[in-house]
């Protein structure tokens, strides 16, 4: 894997390598078989004209490349959110608050990237645009997950260093996982949101992937315009609990593997790791069983368009935002209250731990095969596939949404072995603990690479 953005920028400044060059290798990589479908609009030739600007090579980024997830306004393009509905919106007047930022810090964006269409899916599949695959597997097409799907291609490709994103169930962390880097949900209030179209405004989460933790962190203080406190504790000095309850369930045999023998190695590094039960977490299907807050605010949001449009959308995204139609106001007005009632019981649960580890997602990415949009040529297969694509779907969201329901902050780290496929290690706690969540991944991720005196 190409070196992250804080090893880059230090050769920058050694003079051991120039930002045109480096912005030249990211377009390469871009433009690779390896990048299929991960980009649905490109500017190259302006990035590559603005990687020379000498007073980027000061800043944050150094004027090394990015990517824009497809919902994020940039000045003079639409934003279709990877639809067909609004590929002809009029351009943005703007920037959004979370690209002008990355601007501002001297990242060059080099385009935007694919995604689930309006961000509604955890697998990563998209109908209009054609689905990237996994660079995890050249032998085997899989699912890159989403629904910041072209976000973490482009960041696992090495195009971009840092991929800008939203997670509203998992859509950072799921893809992270899937495709084998880093991703960081923060806590919500952190980070701005104007100028990106809302999938939940209540769960949707600005954030980014990136190639290591200390990437993340440099990602997430110019994302929310503050500074990571960063422990020096070693990770001895941490108590971390492991939720058993509906979060170790079904676990494929690698994610299984990977998992029991990340938590080993962490605890010869000192970590002190106790099982607790976490039973609030069972309750959540309760909470959501008319589609929650994304159902409910999506339609909201798309009730018009569908009215116009509804036959330009994926029907699967379509069938999900539908249910929302259904929500009475008490209902959602329950919903709130419920919420905060239960937030209250799991931070209750959790006093005294600093963190809480799990697997990100419990599979594996599965081929996208078996998962692909309907086709119609044969009926039988677009159902089969229907079929595994629901079931698919709510395993990749059940582990991370858990985390978005709590208004909590959570990092996905890389913890397979060399030659396995990528599994996420997930280390997560409530909301506006983010500096703790993140300085234990500094210390996780050593230990989990072997690099001494991490612990």
């Amino acid at each position: 894997m190409r070196p992250d953005l804080i090893a880059t920028r230090e050769r920058l400044l050694a003079r051991q390598a120039h930002p045109t060059a480096e912005m030249a290798e990211s377009i390469r990589i871009a433009r690779s078989p390896a990048s299929a479908h991960a980009w649905l609009r490109t500017s190259f030739d302006e990035a590559q004209a603005a990687a020379d600007d000498p007073a980027l090579a000061a800043r944050p980024l150094a004027g090394l490349a990015v990517s824009v997830k497809d919902l994020f306004d940039v000045a003079g393009q639409p934003t279709p959110a990877g639809s067909r509905v609004l590929a002809e919106a009029p351009p943005a007047g703007s920037d959004s608050a979370a690209v002008a930022r990355l601007k501002a810090a001297g990242g060059v964006v080099m385009g935007r990237t694919n995604m689930s269409e309006f961000a509604f899916s955890g697998v990563g599949t998209n109908p209009h645009y054609g689905t990237p695959a996994n660079p995890a597997d050249p032998a085997t097409p899989r699912i890159p997950g989403g629904s910041s799907s072209g976000a973490a291609v482009s960041v696992a490709t090495g195009a971009a260093f840092i991929g800008l994103g939203s997670d509203t169930g998992g859509s950072i962390r799921i893809p992270a996982a899937l495709c084998g880097i880093v991703g960081f949900k923060n806590t919500a209030r952190l980070t701005p949101a104007e100028g990106a179209l809302p999938l939940s405004t209540t769960l949707d989460t600005v954030s980014a992937m990136t190639r290591s933790v200390r990437d993340a962190i440099l990602a997430h203080e110019i994302l929310a315009g503050r500074s990571v406190a960063r422990s020096a504790l070693p990770l001895s000095g941490y108590r971390l609990a492991v939720a058993r309850t509906t979060m170790l369930d079904g676990l494929d045999a690698t994610v299984g593997a990977a998992f029991e023998r990340a938590l080993g190695t962490l605890r010869k590094a000192g970590a002190a790791i106790e099982e607790i039960g976490l039973e609030a977490i069972r309750d959540l299907g309760s909470l959501q069983t008319l589609g929650g807050f994304t159902a409910a605010e999506s339609y909201a949001w798309h009730r018009e368009l569908l009215e116009r449009h509804g036959a330009a959308y994926d029907p699967r995204v379509r069938l999900r935002i539908e249910r929302g139609a259904a929500m009475k106001a008490w209902e959602y007005l329950d919903l709130l209250r419920a919420r905060r009632e239960w937030i209250a019981r799991v931070g209750q649960a959790l006093q005294g731990f600093d963190a809480v580890l799990s697997p990100t997602v419990p599979i594996v990415a599965p081929p996208i095969a078996e998962v692909a949009p309907p086709t119609g040529a044969d009926a039988a297969q677009d159902e089969a596939r229907d079929k595994e694509f629901f079931r698919v779907n709510a395993l990749l969201l059940r582990n991370t949404s858990v985390v978005n329901m709590l208004d909590g902050c959570a990092l996905s780290i890389p913890c397979q072995a060399r030659g396995e496929l990528p599994v996420g290690l997930m280390i997560w706690h409530g909301p506006l603990r983010d500096d703790t969540v993140l300085s234990i991944g500094l210390r996780a991720q050593d230990v989990l690479a072997g690099r001494s005196g991490a612990a």
